[in-house]
């Protein structure tokens, strides 16, 4: 009965998005039509969410009789992995899709920011997009359809996906993927209502930051699954997939700084308005990647080429129809307020253009290899390609960043920034002498990149210093100061990890040591371990100093009967500056195994400068919220 429910949720949520498309546009010219959009909007969010409660009730009672629950569930895995396993396959995650649009919709209706004939467009632009989905969902990726005979038992989860990453990793990212459609709602709403003017971008503003802080979470914590569950010792891959949520990362990016500029000065009118555009179309394109069958990753599901043509279709008419939106509005587009070459406008030029250019990188060397195979022709594009063509932009772009905040809007004074600066960059040329002294073996690469995240987080200590002993300090400041501190820091994570990282690999009978990095690795034998769903090959590894055990180290490899697969459970442990990390290989006979042993000097600064980014973002929401919120509180009374 629990299909039969979500089911028919599910298509009264298609009725209640095309009744929110049609009152949204109609509500350019009628009050009432815009209040229906709004009621819309609302009730599809309850029949979205009682459709997805109703999937994942089946996975929780293991309901076999709906067909999406067979195939990707079974009786003995944990409750966790039945809940997060409703979104580890292609039609449970498009629903989740679904329901987090559905949330942005409700949202938008609930704050009406921008006033109401702004407001009922971009519901109107939701609803549309909500109806496209939910069409997909019911005629290509059903959830609830029905297997009969029911099997007795479940297919089960590829056992990469039971893991608590997939309860954090597709989530978070969606958040961030789907949030960029309600900044492409507004964006298409301003150009219907024809005001395209600073309020659009400061009503579409928090749903920005909303949007950003999400995929940088998400990116770190997928980076952070593949790193610890995948056995190999990186943490990126340049897998298509990876790439296809680092391009909307980088447009949305752009795009906070770009519409920070049309709020503060009405510039950059033109560019806030295609950033819009562009980094949802991104979001649509890794949709397209992930669900057409046109790549085969650990992150794809979906190999019906049905399914990629109707999302290639949603793609397209999104795509096309904002396009032509805005050639329509073109001749009432103005580039904004004048400013000085030497300006914080020119900056975030500069900076827009660095971050474009980055995105055309990835870009290219993601789909050219994928439009060569359709033809026939296989190649290659890895790390060495986005190395040589990726690492100078972003480079570059980290040089310049620290010289926005200290110029003023309109016009400044370089000399007197740079002077601010002058500590910052003495910071720079300390951490690269240093780099150069203590590291082995000596890389002037190494150097040269630590030197940049020097300069980035210096500058963003002198910045702090400043502040406080002026008093002059805000949320808002804050917010840039962590959010350029943590990208330095990350530099300095991804750089010492794939300068330095030290890798071994032997064959230990039990008893035997093996040294890498300074650490003497013990292996004490393995010893069987039965799981709630797995067999278990458990390793017993004593970390040494001298003839003192100082850690004790378990890296397993787990066999699921059910879906017949093996994976590998890497034992990692840090002093927070650098990992040793460890993984079981293969049984090589008369106890003997092989182990993998890394040592990965500064990794965790990776997922520390992420999380201090982040962090960034959420002071800069929080002081978007409580302005909202405490201006609201303060006009009800005047008001009355």
């Amino acid at each position: 009965m629990t299909g039969e429910i979500g089911q028919l949720a599910l298509c009264l949520a298609l009725a209640l998005a095309i009744v929110q498309a049609g009152g949204g546009l109609m509500g350019l010219r009628s009050a009432n039509a815009a209040r229906i959009a709004t009621s819309a909007a609302l009730g599809q969010f309850v029949f979205v969410a009682l459709s997805f409660g109703a999937l994942m009730a089946g996975f929780v009672t293991s309901d076999f009789s709906i067909a999406d629950v067979a195939n990707n569930s079974h009786t003995l895995k944990p409750l966790i992995y039945k809940i997060t396993g409703v979104w580890g396959n292609h039609e449970g995650s498009m629903l989740l899709w679904v329901l987090v649009l559905s949330v942005y919709s409700a949202a938008i209706a609930f704050l009406k920011r921008g006033g109401e004939q702004l407001t009922a467009a971009a519901l109107g632009v939701q609803g549309l997009l909500a109806a496209a989905f939910i069409l997909f969902i019911l005629l290509t990726s059903n959830p609830f359809a029905r297997l009969d005979p029911m099997p007795f038992e479940g297919a089960g989860l590829n056992p990469l996906l039971q893991d608590p990453g997939l309860a954090f990793h597709p989530p978070t990212l969606y958040t961030g993927y789907v949030g960029l459609s309600a900044t492409f709602a507004y964006a298409a709403a301003a150009m219907l209502t024809g005001d395209i003017d600073r309020a659009w971008a400061r009503a579409a503003r928090p749903f920005m930051l909303i949007a950003w802080i999400a995929l940088t979470l998400g990116i770190a914590g997928g980076s952070w699954w593949a790193y610890y569950d995948l056995g190999w010792g990186g943490f990126w891959f340049w897998d298509p997939v990876e790439n296809a949520s680092l391009m909307p990362w980088l447009v949305a990016t752009a795009l906070l700084h770009s519409a920070l500029a049309t709020e503060r000065t009405g510039a950059f009118r033109v560019w806030t308005l295609l950033l819009s555009i562009m980094a949802f179309s991104l979001s649509l394109i890794g949709t397209f990647l992930v669900r057409s069958g046109v790549i085969t990753s650990v992150h794809a599901f979906a190999s019906d080429p049905k399914r990629g043509v109707f999302i290639l279709l949603i793609l397209s008419v999104a795509i096309l129809g904002a396009l032509t939106l805005f050639a329509w509005r073109a001749s009432k587009l103005e580039s904004g307020s004048a400013f000085a070459p030497v300006s914080r406008e020119t900056t975030l030029l500069v900076n827009n253009i660095f971050l474009v250019g980055a995105l055309a990188v990835v870009f290219l060397g993601t789909v050219y290899p994928i439009v060569l195979a359709a033809f026939g022709m296989k190649i290659s594009v890895g790390a060495p390609f986005f190395e040589v063509f990726f690492a100078p932009i972003f480079i570059a772009l980290m040089i310049v960043l620290p010289f926005g905040p200290r110029l003023n809007w309109r016009r400044g004074d370089l000399n007197a920034a740079f002077r601010t600066l002058l500590p910052a960059l003495g910071f720079a040329a300390a951490t690269a002498v240093v780099v150069l002294a203590v590291a082995s073996p000596r890389a002037l690469v190494g150097a040269g990149a630590f030197a940049v995240a020097g300069w980035v987080i210096g500058a963003s200590a002198v910045d702090l210093v400043k502040r406080l002993r002026e008093r002059t300090i805000s949320v808002a400041a804050l917010a840039a100061i962590l959010a350029h501190a943590g990208l330095g820091i990350t530099l300095m994570g991804v750089a010492g990890t794939n300068l330095w990282r030290v890798e071994s690999l032997e064959v230990l009978a039990p008893g035997e040591v093996m040294t890498i990095g300074g650490y003497d690795l013990r292996f004490d034998g393995v010893r069987g371990l039965e799981g709630p769903n797995y067999r278990a090959a458990h390793a017993d590894i004593d970390v040494l100093s001298g003839d003192r055990v100082v850690a004790h180290l378990s890296p397993e490899r787990r066999m699921y009967p059910a879906e017949g697969q093996e994976t590998v459970q890497t034992a990692i442990r840090t002093n927070g500056f650098e990992d040793l990390y460890v993984a079981l290989g293969d049984d090589r006979g008369q106890g003997k195994w092989t182990l993998r042993a890394y040592v990965n000097p500064l990794a965790p600064f990776i997922w520390l400068g992420a999380g201090l980014m982040a962090l960034g973002g959420l002071a800069s929401l929080w002081s978007r919220v409580r302005a909202m919120f405490f201006a609201r509180e303060a006009a009800e009374p005047a008001a009355a």
